[in-house]
């Protein structure tokens, strides 16, 4: 109650980072380990066929069972007299955390080691403790988090990380810069594959001295066709750099001859701007989706999760001046 009180007293101003597991997450999960479990356990019945995939199986299924249960949601809560976490997952018991603020020696702005645009609070306690907080959802606005943070810890001033995503920058870059790629190599390598990849179930009836099958006979133009495809559009299938400024969007991507191509996208060419599960992932990312008046369809290069995604879409839309019945929850 004592902790409730005091955090509740600065409602108002407090930050919340949490990071939590959905019940369909969790429901897909316990679906993903009640299936290795099935095969583990098979092959414990047939020990002889899987003397080693069983028992991985089995191990593998009961940790991803235990995280779908007891996996916990966490829940930051910074306010003026401190932070208060609080741990709960569906099958274990609620856990909280108060911790003053005379109790921090130390906190910082870490970069995540395996993502350059997730940022997270670190803080050091003077009993030796390191505790390091859910990432910060509002990716665009790190800089101005970082401030409030250090504000309601009363720390002098926290060092906001590089950000290539802030709303502070005169630019917002997203993905690798498209470069020329001069002479035909790429596409006489792939053009060699393709052709090859065709040939092969022939070249083996040809050697065998087997008939072809009149299916295998109409699939040959099949195949050349599928061929001269892969060679045309053999540059084309690259990811996208987006430039995002002021009143405008460029979106650089290569051509079929190899060179870059930019589109530049202003608020008047927008008919909508959401978000859309990245299909170059099995993870839960996403990616920034604008479809255009003229029926065109723009996908970003992967953000983030969710909550990120949807930060960096507000920015887009406030840059380019999106009318909100544009923006898609």
């Amino acid at each position: 109650m004592e902790i409730r009180a005091m955090v509740g007293a600065t409602q108002e101003n407090e930050i919340r980072l949490a990071k939590s597991l959905s019940r369909q997450d969790r429901l897909l999960l316990a679906g993903f380990a009640a299936t290795i479990l099935c095969f583990g356990i098979m092959g414990l019945i047939n020990w002889s066929e899987s003397v080693v995939a069983a028992p991985i199986a089995l191990i593998l299924g009961i940790l991803m069972l235990c995280h779908a249960g007891f996996g916990a949601d966490v829940l930051w809560i910074i306010g003026r007299n401190g932070v208060l976490i609080e741990k709960a997952s569906p099958l274990g018991r609620r856990s909280s955390r108060f911790i003053r603020s005379e109790d921090i020696s130390a906190a910082d702005i870490d970069t995540d080691r395996t993502d350059s645009t997730r940022f997270h609070l670190s803080l050091r306690l003077a009993s030796g403790d390191h505790l390091t907080s859910p990432t910060l959802s509002d990716i665009t606005h790190v800089r101005q988090t970082s401030a409030r943070i250090a504000e309601q810890l009363g720390f002098p001033t926290l060092a906001p990380p590089v950000n290539p995503f802030d709303a502070t920058n005169a630019e917002i870059h997203l993905g690798e810069t498209v470069t020329p790629i001069a002479g035909y190599d790429i596409r006489i390598v792939t053009l060699i594959i393709a052709a090859g990849l065709c040939a092969a179930p022939y070249a083996y009836k040809f050697w065998n001295g087997l008939p072809l099958t009149p299916l295998e006979i109409v699939l040959i133009p099949v195949g050349i066709i599928a061929a001269l495809l892969f060679y045309r559009y053999a540059y084309s299938g690259g990811t996208s750099f987006w430039i995002i400024r002021r009143g405008e969007l460029c979106v650089e991507r290569r051509a079929r001859d190899g060179r870059p191509h930019v589109d530049t996208i202003t608020g008047r060419h927008v008919d909508t701007i959401g978000i859309e599960r990245d299909s170059n992932t099995e993870e839960d990312r996403y990616v920034v989706r604008i479809d255009l008046l003229d029926r065109r369809k723009f996908l970003s290069p992967g953000i983030g999760t969710r909550e990120e995604t949807f930060a960096l879409v507000a920015e887009i839309a406030f840059r380019l001046g999106i009318a909100p019945q544009r923006v898609r929850r």
